[in-house]
């Protein structure tokens, strides 16, 4: 079946009839799912469902930031609270194997009520290095502040997804961690050089660079591209995530109707799939903007085809893991 090169966000917790005429017919390769899509499991299933129905296939991505601490679309009480990326780090600085054993299980916890409504993308784990006087967009999200902590947690975290039956998503590649700016807001510039880069933003994404899917940072890094930011740029695209860094697996924009971004969505869906990106993602599910979106992006075709059915192929069904276990080290990593 031939998908067009986006993920599409909708507008609300039910699948509108424009909605479902507009997938049908334009053919996305995935949903992306916020908190004004989510009301309860029996509602999320249906919505998920109803997607499914209309793309007329069930080889798609319906992907979620359920990262936990502040970031956390499936919220209480009908699903956990989940920890902080951060807990997992300064639990990593008294016990590295506990913290490790906690990434996993914690996160095959979670996929198992991804997994339940229909989910089988979690936009995790950030490999992002925060450091002082940056942005607190990233914050406490992030695994540690520390190279090896975050390598390590990267890695548990992706197994745990995996093992739970869900595709992990690196993320913001190249490295968002010294943006000074929310690139929700703004265009964040980071002037360091690639050197420092290479011997520090860069090697969390270069170790795990053998996962299926990752993200961009909406990021101007100067020393690589004075011009285009990160998601627009065909140098940083081709010549660090792809060839410095070794990511080979299918690469997604961050969100469109971000204002790092210039021009309208529609231009900006043609600009990231143009300078290298696979996948465009637009997030915000306004109906017009969808359509600009889907009429901008080309067929998923070619090596980016290739990537996408290679990162489906790895779901598999969800294997069984010591939920006491996993329940003692949420509560450890909580306390």
């Amino acid at each position: 079946m031939t998908f067009k090169a986006f993920i599409t966000g909708v507008a609300g917790p039910l699948l509108a009839a424009q909605e479902k005429a507009f997938v049908k017919d334009q053919q996305p390769c995935g949903l992306i799912l916020f908190d004004r899509n989510i009301e309860d499991r029996d509602q999320l299933r249906r919505l998920i469902d109803d997607y499914i129905e209309a793309v007329g296939s069930s080889h798609q991505m319906v992907l979620i930031d359920q990262e936990g601490g502040r970031i956390q679309r499936m919220r209480a009480p009908h699903w956990k609270k989940w920890p902080a990326g951060a807990r997992y780090g300064e639990l990593y600085e008294q016990d590295p194997a506990a913290a490790r054993l906690a990434a996993v299980l914690v996160y095959q916890m979670m996929a198992a009520e991804l997994v339940d409504v229909g989910v089988n993308v979690n936009c995790v784990p950030l490999l992002d290095i925060p450091v002082a006087g940056a942005h607190d967009i990233i914050g406490d999200r992030a695994l540690s502040t520390d190279i090896k902590a975050i390598i390590d947690l990267g890695r548990s975290v992706a197994k745990g997804n995996l093992l739970g039956g869900v595709l992990p998503v690196i993320k913001h590649i190249p490295g968002h961690g010294r943006a000074t700016d929310d690139s929700h807001v703004n265009l964040p510039t980071i002037n360091a050089a690639r050197k420092d880069l290479e011997e520090t933003d860069f090697t969390t994404f270069k170790a795990l660079n053998n996962l299926p899917l990752a993200m961009t940072g909406h990021l101007l890094m100067t020393d690589l591209d004075p011009v285009h930011n990160v998601s627009v740029s065909k140098t940083i695209i081709s010549e660090v995530i792809r060839d410095y860094i070794g990511f080979d697996g299918l690469l997604m924009s961050d969100d469109l109707s971000m204002e790092a971004l210039e021009g309208t969505i529609g231009e900006r869906g043609r600009d990231v799939v143009a300078a290298g990106c696979d996948v465009a993602l637009y997030c915000k599910g306004v109906f017009e903007q969808m359509v600009d979106v889907a009429q901008s992006v080309p067929a998923l075709e070619g090596r980016a085809r290739q990537r996408f059915d290679h990162a489906m192929g790895l779901l598999s069904p969800p294997a069984p893991f010591d939920e006491q276990q996993a329940q003692s080290l949420l509560a450890r990593l909580s306390s």
